[in-house]
């Protein structure tokens, strides 16, 4: 019955608003395997605290078959959460979900929302006696979510960390002993495997996120929280892309698309002090790391930083240049399609001769993307495995090439 119930469950589950694609879909098999694992452990009318729950999959399950008090939710990525909420309304007017779970879902029945949306931190886990994790790619963001969990969950709390078993590492254990007494690996099950860890043991220090460290070679302090692709390092697009700095014109409104730990942001505000720059990410960990790379470099009054789903709250026509430094992932899986949407967000928020500046892996295919979403585009430069490009935003009217 329980398999039954978490098929029809994820069988439901759409990943929109990001990516969709035949090779790509909402749930795995770790999914499955942790609400199994947790349903030996959860105590019915207990708190449940989810994180990294890409879609719903966790979060709807634990609904649907834990019986818990309470469900908290920690999505780094806003395209989770609001696939998350999407799904949850798909769900909450069928039978797939217990009718208990089906009235809380909808947000009205005992007054109770079927789950709370929250950062990272005490709010999220004061309480919780369970903690369903999905492992995360890096041992920083790790490090930062165990550190978590044992800092302010309950004493007795159980965290069940999963992932693909490909994925994981025996770092992974190394940094859960850091802060639990017990890290137990589970026998694998179809290619995935579940951590339980308990008894937290918390250092005492205070919290040592986001880190913050001199990049010297750009003079530049750089803040960066555990989930944020290459810490305070500075990727090699970024450092390539950057050299054509000079060639960027002085804008009014400059967008750092993707922005990371906004090294961009703050190198163009820091050229260009007339400007306003916009750094914005669909990542709450990346958001608050280019923030604190502002305020680390006083640039704080000169950049805003915004959480948003490539540039979906931002007017067309609102910006003069973007700077743009695409994924080619999506979650595990090697896919353009995240740094299309991204291209073809940037044609329409930038105003008509304004200039999308892009590096990006030399084997990508996103020449084409560019001349018909943007204008005409320009190679500016390459090396061994990165092309920069220029392009022009064509004006209303004008037809792509």
């Amino acid at each position: 019955m329980t398999l039954n119930t978490l098929e029809d469950i994820f069988g439901a589950l759409r990943r929109r608003p990001d990516v969709e694609a035949p090779n790509l879909q909402a749930w795995d098999a770790t999914d499955r395997l942790l609400l199994e694992t947790a349903a030996g452990q959860v105590t019915e009318g207990s708190t449940v605290a989810v994180i990294g729950d890409r879609y719903g999959a966790l979060t709807l399950g634990a609904l649907a078959l834990l019986g818990p008090g309470a469900v908290r939710v920690h999505q780094d990525l806003i395209t989770g959460e609001r696939a998350l909420q999407l799904n949850a309304a798909a769900l909450s007017g069928s039978a797939v979900l217990a009718p208990a779970a089906a009235e809380r879902a909808d947000g009205e029945a005992r007054g109770v929302p079927a789950f709370t949306r929250m950062p990272l931190g005490p709010e999220l886990l004061a309480g919780a006696q369970t903690v369903l994790l999905q492992l995360p790619k890096t041992l920083a963001e790790l490090d930062e979510i165990a550190a978590a969990v044992a800092r302010h969950a309950e004493p007795d709390v159980t965290l069940l960390a999963g992932g693909r078993v490909k994925h994981m590492s025996l770092g992974m254990n190394t940094v859960l002993e850091r802060h639990f007494r017990s890290v137990r690996p589970q026998l694998a099950q179809q290619k995935s495997r579940v951590i339980l860890a308990r008894g937290p043991q918390g250092s005492g220090a205070p919290d040592r996120y986001p880190v913050v460290e001199h990049l010297a070679e750009l003079d530049l302090n750089v803040a960066a929280h555990g989930a944020v692709f290459a810490g305070t390092r500075l990727d090699i697009g970024t450092r390539f892309l950057l050299t054509f700095l000079p060639a960027m014109k002085t804008a009014g409104h400059a967008v750092d698309l993707g922005c990371g730990t906004g090294i961009l942001a703050a190198m163009y505000a820091r050229h260009h002090p007339g400007s306003a720059v916009t750094a914005t990410d669909q990542s709450a960990a990346a958001a608050a790391s280019a923030q604190a790379t502002a305020r680390a470099n006083g640039l704080a009054d000169r950049i805003t930083v915004l959480q948003d789903d490539a540039l979906s709250t931002m007017a067309d026509g609102s910006a003069d240049l973007v700077m743009l430094n695409p994924p080619f992932h999506v979650g595990a899986g090697v896919h353009s399609g995240a740094g299309l949407k991204m291209i073809e967000a940037a044609g329409r928020v930038l105003a008509p001769h304004g200039e999308l500046w892009t590096v990006f892996n030399r084997h990508l295919p996103y020449l084409p993307a560019l001349e018909r979403y943007v204008g005409p585009t320009a190679v500016k430069g390459r090396n061994p495995k990165f092309t920069v490009t220029l392009s022009i935003r064509r004006s209303p009217g004008q037809a792509a090439a």
